[in-house]
């Protein structure tokens, strides 16, 4: 199975490219997600992270305090691989669990969307990257309305992270996020034809045309069976939508997060005739 990876800095709208990924059908594993799974309530991830930090980083609920927790580790490097030495094996570890249940259900094409890709070294081991970005006074501004955070502590978080020209350069793919969320959908639909090139888009299961990007509490890792999969039924005639694999594959292997119905039309069709790309040429600037 080839997997891709996708990555973008704070802001940049990787999240929603992701969903935008998922609802036509590409499988999309988030880091993020997985990180989440890895310090639930309970979990030994979780009780190593308070040994370390105090059980201040938790809520009432005894919960961790992602908000608390990033207040501590963005400000202190030391403190921020602290945390990466008990979260990324484990992560690691689900992510392979993950992979394997994908390819066994028959997927050829999967996304693995990992904000810090190039800072860990990653691309070695995706068949190429993909890089969503946007302006610094965008990507700010976003930030700030999402999570109700000042400018400052998203210069710091940004901080943390490669500059965008150096992730630019390093990237396969460079899709640019200024735009309307409409936008943003036909860039998808073009680099998942020309690019990740699985074959026809399918029917969208959730949002629609026109809404509002979707939450970050997203579903992940669609678990049905593919289009292309042994014992499936053949595609229908064209210009008939093809149902789209049901989501929360996360939800599925690991009880979280809870699965996110809703519905969407069909996407605009695009061409079928796919152009190879010149493995000499530069990456796309889409």
């Amino acid at each position: 199975m080839e997997v891709y990876g996708l990555t973008g800095g704070i802001g940049s709208g990787k999240s929603a490219v992701a969903d935008l990924l998922e609802q036509y059908g590409v499988p999309v594993v988030s880091a993020d997600e997985l990180a989440r799974v890895v310090v639930a309530r309970g979990s030994e991830g979780l009780h190593e992270v308070v040994q370390a930090f105090g059980a201040e980083v938790l809520d009432e609920h005894g919960e961790l305090d992602r908000r608390k927790m990033a207040s501590i580790v963005f400000q202190d490097p030391a403190q921020r691989q602290r945390l990466e030495a008990i979260l990324h094996p484990r992560i690691r570890e689900r992510y392979e669990q993950v992979l394997d249940a994908l390819e066994k259900a028959g997927n050829d094409v999967a996304v693995y969307e990992v904000p810090l890709l190039f800072e860990k070294n990653l691309q070695g081991d995706m068949k190429a990257v993909i890089l969503v970005t946007a302006d610094e006074a965008t990507r700010i501004a976003r930030v700030c309305a999402r999570d109700d955070v000042t400018e400052t502590e998203v210069r710091a978080r940004m901080a943390a992270q490669l500059p965008e020209d150096v992730k630019r350069r390093r990237a396969d793919y460079v899709l640019v996020n200024e735009g309307s969320y409409d936008e943003l959908r036909r860039e998808v639909e073009f680099m998942i034809a020309r690019f990740l090139r699985v074959g026809p888009l399918r029917a969208a299961s959730r949002g629609s045309a026109g809404a509002d990007p979707p939450s970050s509490m997203r579903t992940v890792i669609p678990t049905g069976s593919p289009a292309n999969a042994p014992g499936t039924p053949p595609p229908p005639a064209a210009g008939v939508p093809i149902e789209l694999m049901p989501p929360g594959g996360t939800g599925r292997l690991f009880d979280y997060p809870p699965p996110r119905p809703a519905s969407a039309p069909a996407p605009a069709a695009i061409p079928d005739e796919v152009v190879p790309a010149d493995p000499g040429e530069e990456p796309q600037d889409r």
